[in-house]
């Protein structure tokens, strides 16, 4: 039987803590027999959850000789493991054991090293601060999980579950896993990643800088078909010294500033309104209706049909 150890942080998020022992404790194999053995384990004896204390029922000695261990997310992430924590989660993968960090979980994890020269995710919204708490660590934002083999992290809350059931699949099969993704009423695979959930502002321009009033501009005419030579002609200027000034203060070029806001406008139109899809991308000024899939599924990982099935408006 495989043996999974979930640790219990303090401060732990109880719905990251939840997920992996709701989802390993319910597959059953073939015969009826349990395929998980799920350990909570904790450095102290009571450990604050939050709205309430959770008393474990295995120290650190219940992460020894397990062959998963999952680190949870924090309401603090930017706070590291104990040493003895850290210690624990160092002996474990030195002996062999998975270890997968679930949503914020990743910026725990990263205070053992473990995390040093890999690819790894966590919530979008402290993907920033992965990076710049451990730049040894290839931060990527947009997925819903990462597997390096040994390590795993996933992405926000609910991505945790889609992590379980790629361990699922990996401990025990497809046909384990899709039953485990039919208890939990969810897809074995989602579409797409993360990128879809994340909120995307328009490139940031101080305010009072020289591209202000160009890039209100440019909000304002989404639905003309403006080339660079126009948005040139408008700012007064060479296309070439445009560029230049566009890296030097969006970190972007004209045309890739244009199209991120032409595609949150699109989102904004899927979401709040029942506008065909093909009548939103000429609203929002891309020339065809494949420019518009291709141009959206880059930036938001999923189609604008799938995107609306998300987070459409429920008809009335």
């Amino acid at each position: 039987m495989h043996t999974v150890a979930v640790l219990a942080p303090e401060q732990v998020i109880s719905f990251d803590l939840a997920t992996p022992i709701e989802v390993f404790t319910r597959i059953r194999l073939s015969d009826g027999a349990p395929a998980y053995q799920v350990r909570i384990c904790a450095e102290r004896r009571e450990t604050d959850a939050g709205p309430f204390t959770l008393r474990a029922p295995w120290g650190l000695e219940g992460i020894k000789g397990a062959d998963t261990v999952i680190v949870p997310g924090t309401t603090d992430p930017a706070v590291p493991l104990p040493p003895a924590v850290c210690d624990a989660l160092r002996t474990a993968a030195a002996e062999g054991a998975r270890i997968a960090a679930i949503c914020s979980g990743a910026l725990p994890l990263a205070s053992t090293g473990l995390l040093d020269g890999l690819r790894a995710t966590t919530h979008w919204a402290v993907a920033e601060l992965l990076a710049a708490m451990y730049p040894d660590v290839d931060v990527d934002p947009d997925v819903l999980y990462v597997d390096n083999g040994q390590i795993l992290t996933s992405a926000g809350a609910s991505a945790g579950l889609d992590l379980c059931l790629h361990m699922i699949r990996r401990d025990y099969g497809s046909a384990v896993a899709a039953d485990a993704a039919r208890m939990a009423v969810m897809p074995l695979e989602r579409e797409g990643g993360q990128a879809q959930f994340i909120v995307r502002p328009c490139l940031p321009t101080p305010r009072g800088s020289a591209l202000e009033p160009l890039l209100l501009w440019l909000q304002d005419n989404l639905g003309r078909n403006l080339t660079l030579a126009d948005i040139a002609t408008q700012a007064g200027t060479s296309p070439r010294t445009l560029i230049r000034r566009f890296r030097e203060q969006t970190g972007s070029t004209p045309l890739q500033w244009l199209h991120r806001i032409r595609v949150r406008q699109a989102q904004h139109l899927l979401e709040t309104t029942d506008h065909t899809v093909e009548r939103i991308g000429a609203q929002v000024g891309f020339g065809s209706p494949t420019s518009f899939r291709d141009r959206f599924k880059r930036v938001t990982g999923v189609s604008p049909h799938a995107y609306r099935r998300g987070f459409g408006r429920l008809p009335s």
